[in-house]
């Protein structure tokens, strides 16, 4: 069974197979190349040198593929277990997104076990941010210490009432 068959089962599966069957024909300049696609010999297979994470709804690899980071630690664990759903799966992307936040925190504290605390300010952005509009960056300070300060206040506050009761 080649490649084409195998997926017929799947509604709409090649439907732009037929350049008899051009949707954007009168908008389009057709030339013919656009199917010259479909007769592509596939690249060599890249080899896999580390775990690569991939759809559940592809058979396999792509030719050519890539991680910037090889999985470790918790962050690790759960992109494993998220590629376990299929992409239209909420569990496949909140889990991701988890363990993004996860991979944030363990990007910390080994900052610190290698003794290279982060700099908090230029990663996200501040020099930039100051450089470019100060005003907001002003702005944010202010309003983030009054949110703080008014926090405290309440804190302390409720704090007292408690104390006056026993």
């Amino acid at each position: 069974m080649d490649t084409s068959e195998k997926y017929t089962h799947i509604k709409g599966w090649g439907i732009d197979a037929d350049p008899k069957n051009e949707p954007t024909y009168p908008m389009k300049n057709y030339t013919g190349d656009d199917h010259k696609r479909l007769d592509y010999q596939r690249p060599p297979q890249q080899e896999k040198t580390i775990e690569v994470l991939h759809s559940n709804e592809r058979p396999g690899l792509s030719a050519v593929f890539g991680t910037s980071v090889p999985l470790s630690g918790l962050s690790g664990n759960l992109r494993r277990k998220a590629f376990e759903y299929s992409e239209g799966h909420f569990g496949h992307w909140f889990i991701l997104l988890l363990a993004d936040r996860i991979n944030v925190i363990e990007g910390i504290i080994d900052d610190f076990k290698k003794g290279h605390p982060p700099n908090v300010i230029a990663e996200v952005g501040g020099n930039a941010a100051w450089k470019y509009n100060k005003k907001g960056v002003v702005r944010k300070i202010v309003v983030g210490s009054l949110v703080t300060l008014t926090m405290l206040f309440l804190f302390a506050r409720s704090g007292k009432k408690h104390c006056k009761k026993k």
